[in-house]
């Protein structure tokens, strides 16, 4: 439910975002690093550093402010 959300927000966002997902049970050492407890789990970076984050699928329009009020102007 939230993975195509993702997907088509970084495609209109060509070169500004990049998509990873990990599977959180094949990596458990980054699970426990970035203490991801539930899933869906985004975790937005910028400079190797966590800058926001949330848990759970959200709505299209709150993914897109998540996303939105953390890209470079």
């Amino acid at each position: 439910m939230l993975g195509p959300v993702l997907e088509k927000i970084t495609e209109e966002h060509k070169g500004k975002i990049i998509l990873a997902k990990i599977d959180v049970d094949k990596n458990p050492k980054i699970s426990q690093k970035y203490r991801i407890d539930g899933i869906p789990a985004v975790k937005i970076f910028r400079n190797e550093k966590v800058v926001n984050e949330f848990i759970g699928a959200l709505p299209e329009s709150q993914v897109r402010e998540y996303i939105n009020k953390n890209l470079d102007d």
